[in-house]
């Protein structure tokens, strides 16, 4: 853990010293946007910090309504629900799409947030070897007498890999299964137009996909949503404790999130630039030898066989001004990583000091 003593942006203040920041989710530099941070100034003026109340009591606003229509424009939906937490969205929607299936299939690497939100009483749940389509097949083939649910990350939160979509409602079409994309990390990232997974598989028109995302990341904000169908979003509102029970999000929140949309639509340069940051370290890191992966998203990943190594390179970069953190792999506790993740703000220079710093870190210490 860091203890950070400023605002987050392609630079960060430690105990009194800058490090170039290639850490967090912060992927189009919003958080810390001048017109999202007068938003939220404005938004506290007129309505306080809080309504201290849940939404289906007095804790609506206009602003909330008004959030929520933005969101579905932008994701091209009929409706969209707003909450407290991206973290609380797949359980909110698994409760949701209760009644139309029996069991749960998912990839054995998704978030956290998937596991826990599966209801308690679901009939089986059900793991595939992560991005193995064979392997998704062969189970929904062996449970076809069931009523399956796929759910998958869109982007994989630590090694940003983008899960198969395309295949996947392949087979959730064959097997007449509900596909729900965990898409925190794919929304304005993602797609032509920032909506995420399905749009950058062009099923973006396709019903039968339900995303839960989060406003906490490329939209550089915090809190949740689903844009879906007004069926389902009416059973959300009507139905879903951890909806009916949570505190509306704070208005400063909601009024930033609302100008963190307006960007999003208005400068596809936010998105196209991120991009081809990313594109720029990873095609430096595969240069220099490392493995990682080779997915067009900002989390560039470098894995190792061993913890040491890991540790080492993530202590060597700090002591060079780069914070990159340590991480386990999710589904192998014998491989180890650092986990890079790019910004739009991050400058060329920024990303020839990372490399040269990894350069010399391979060469001092003969990693292989």
């Amino acid at each position: 853990m860091i203890e950070l003593n400023g605002a987050v942006s392609n630079y960060v203040q430690l105990s009194g010293k800058r490090y170039s920041f290639f850490s967090g989710n912060n992927y189009l530099g919003l958080s810390n946007h001048p017109e999202i941070k007068q938003a939220a100034k404005n938004s506290i003026e007129t309505y306080g910090l809080n309504f201290a109340a849940a939404r289906q009591t007095t804790g609506t606003s206009i602003i909330h309504l008004q959030l929520e229509k933005e969101l579905s424009a932008f994701k091209n939906k009929e409706d969209t629900v707003v909450f407290a937490s991206g973290y609380l969205g797949n359980s909110i929607l698994l409760h949701a799409l209760k009644d139309q299936y029996t069991d749960i299939f998912t990839d054995e690497a998704g978030h956290p947030s998937i596991f826990d939100g599966i209801p308690r009483d679901s009939r089986q749940i059900h793991f595939y070897k992560h991005g193995n389509v064979e392997h998704l097949e062969d189970l929904l083939r062996k449970n076809k007498d069931r009523r399956a649910l796929i759910i998958t990350d869109g982007i994989f939160a630590l090694t940003g890999d983008i899960g198969p979509i395309d295949e996947i409602h392949s087979l959730a079409e064959k097997y007449r299964a509900l596909l729900v994309v965990d898409d925190a990390h794919a929304t304005g990232v993602l797609g032509e137009n920032g909506q995420g997974t399905p749009e950058f598989f062009h099923l973006q028109d396709v019903p039968g996909i339900y995303q839960t995302e989060t406003m906490s990341k490329a939209l550089g904000v915090y809190g949740g949503f689903i844009s879906a169908d007004s069926i389902i979003i009416n059973r959300i509102r009507e139905s879903s404790r951890a909806y009916l029970a949570s505190t509306s999000l704070p208005p400063p929140i909601v009024s930033a999130a609302s100008t963190a949309v307006k960007l999003i639509i208005q400068q596809p340069r936010l998105r196209s630039g991120l991009l081809q940051k990313a594109r720029e370290l990873r095609e430096g890191v595969v240069k220099l030898g490392f493995f990682t992966n080779e997915a067009p998203t900002p989390i560039i990943p470098v894995f190792f066989n061993s913890r040491d190594k890991a540790r080492n390179l993530s202590g060597y970069l700090k002591e060079n001004g780069i914070i990159v953190p340590c991480i386990n792999y999710p589904v192998n506790m014998n491989k180890f990583m650092v986990r890079m993740t790019v910004s739009v703000n991050h400058s060329s220079d920024q990303i020839a000091e990372l490399l040269n710093t990894l350069k010399r870190w391979r060469s001092e210490y003969g990693v292989t």
